[in-house]
Parts: structure tokens; sequence; C-alpha cells
């Protein structure tokens, strides 16, 4: 795999300049970005309930979540994790974090 092609790895051309900004454009800027986040993830809302849909019978019969990551994305992913469990009653076997840089075990 090639990150450079990566979409979520190219630069955003919306945002480029977006030190040169005023505070309320910058804001704006963001703003704007983060309406075309829910709007892609709305497109895939079939694609998103059939992954639930198909990882919930076997995450019911004792599968696991796994995330892994490194850098903000990987101690995003252990927070995740680590919330599941209170709210949904998950044990810590069921779901939790792997994060680059971490003890050896």
């Amino acid at each position: 795999m090639q990150f450079d092609d990566l979409l979520t790895e190219q630069r955003n051309h919306r945002s480029t300049h977006i030190d040169r900004e005023s505070t309320l454009e910058m804001v704006a800027t963001i703003n704007r970005e983060d309406h075309r986040v829910a709007r892609a993830v709305q497109k895939q809302l079939p694609q998103i309930a059939a992954a639930i849909d198909a990882a919930y019978p076997l995450f019911d019969q004792g599968g696991r979540l796994i995330y892994v990551g490194a850098g903000t994305s990987g101690r995003l992913g252990v927070i995740d994790a680590t919330e599941l469990q209170p709210t949904y009653g998950l044990s810590g076997e069921q779901t939790f974090g792997l994060i680059a840089g971490g003890e050896a075990h």
C-alpha cells in the first residue's frame, strides 16, 4: 500500500492557507470541512449498517474489537475502546486498544 496515494494522507487544498486567515475565517473553514465529513458518512450509512449487522453476531459470541493505531489516532482508539466498556457493559477482553510505542508484553 502506498500511503501517499491515500486520500486521507493528501493535503487538503481547501485549507492550504488557513494559517493566513482571520480567526473567523479559520473557524469557518474548519466548520465547512466538518460538514463535509458528516455528508460523506451519510452517503455510507447502508454500508456502515451492514458492517455492524455482520459484526454483531460474531461480537456477541465472544468476538473482540481491537483498535490499533499510532500517535493521536492510537490514543483516540484507546479512549474509545475504554469508553465502550462502561457504555455498553463490555469487558476489557472484548474491546481494547493497541498503540504503537506502548509497553512490550
